[in-house]
């Protein structure tokens, strides 16, 4: 089976100036000794990076500014075969993410939005039938008026947490959040199809509120999880836009998931999406 379903994300693009400590700092404090680097990130850009890698193509629907950074992040997505014909160029700077990671792969983050504010949909294209996938650094309206205008599969990943529009739920064909945004958006509870995940102990599928799919965690050594569930979204929405059953497509997003936490990169390396799919998955295919 070969995976080569184009995604279309509609999203933040940050770069991500990140400090490598041994422990985290308690608030007031300074931790030293830390180590620092400059990548691009977003969730956005991390989904589409993600699926570019993953399935060979994608399309990226943001916004940077007329900066160096801007030039970073579009250029670090054309290379891996991101179509960034939709990112707008505005006179905003570009959007950044401080991220502190610390000797466990726990992090904090803070973000100036920035270029993120100002994501325009005049050149998105949304009406071809291709799966799109949203997430919420930008502004829910944005999103909203995605789902309106999306003729094919419209999945959103509900991060950071916030109150969905009723309209955009009913819209959805799948969210995707982690166990904590399960309990601060209640109304997931009613929602056609929530894909939620727990960490060590994996990713479960929910209809209306009911159980219908679950799949393990992988083990990994964690490096950096800041990259993690965006790409477990990218891998999630790729597999089951292909046609793949809930729990295949559930067991390979794990398995991306697993490999993005190994790696220092917001924006891992991948081998294609079939790779990461199991003998069962590729037999009913």
């Amino acid at each position: 089976m070969t995976i080569s379903t184009t995604l279309t994300i509609i999203g933040s693009l940050n770069v991500d100036l990140t400090c490598r400590v041994h422990r985290l700092p308690s608030p007031g404090e300074t931790t030293g000794g830390g180590s620092l680097t400059r990548q691009p990130g977003g969730k956005g850009g991390n989904q589409a990076a993600a699926a570019a890698r993953l399935a060979g193509a994608a399309r990226m629907v943001g916004a940077v500014g007329r900066d160096s950074d801007g030039r970073l992040l579009t250029e670090a997505l054309e290379l891996v075969g991101v179509d960034v014909s939709a990112v707008k160029q505005v006179s905003e700077p570009t959007g950044t993410a401080l991220i502190v990671i610390d000797s466990d792969g726990e992090n904090q983050i803070a973000v100036a939005s920035g270029a993120n504010a100002f994501v325009s949909l005049d050149r998105a294209g949304l009406s071809d039938g291709g799966p799109v996938l949203a997430q919420l650094e930008i502004a829910v309206e944005t999103v909203t008026e995605a789902a309106r205008r999306t003729t094919g599969f419209f999945a959103l990943n509900a991060a950071p947490a916030r109150e969905l529009p009723a309209e955009l739920l009913e819209r959805c064909d799948l969210v995707i959040v982690n166990e904590s945004e399960y309990q601060l958006i209640p109304e997931l509870r009613n929602a056609k199809r929530v894909a939620v995940t727990y960490g060590s102990g994996g990713a479960s599928m929910y209809a209306h509120g009911v159980r219908t799919a679950h799949a393990p965690a992988q083990k990994a050594r964690v490096v950096n999880s800041v990259g993690a569930g965006d790409s477990f979204c990218a891998a999630l929405v790729l597999a089951l836009a292909s046609g793949l059953d809930e729990e295949s497509s559930l067991a390979a997003a794990c398995a991306v998931g697993a490999a993005a936490v190994a790696s220092e990169l917001s924006q891992p390396e991948f081998a294609r999406l079939e790779h990461y799919l199991d003998g069962r998955a590729l037999q009913g295919a």
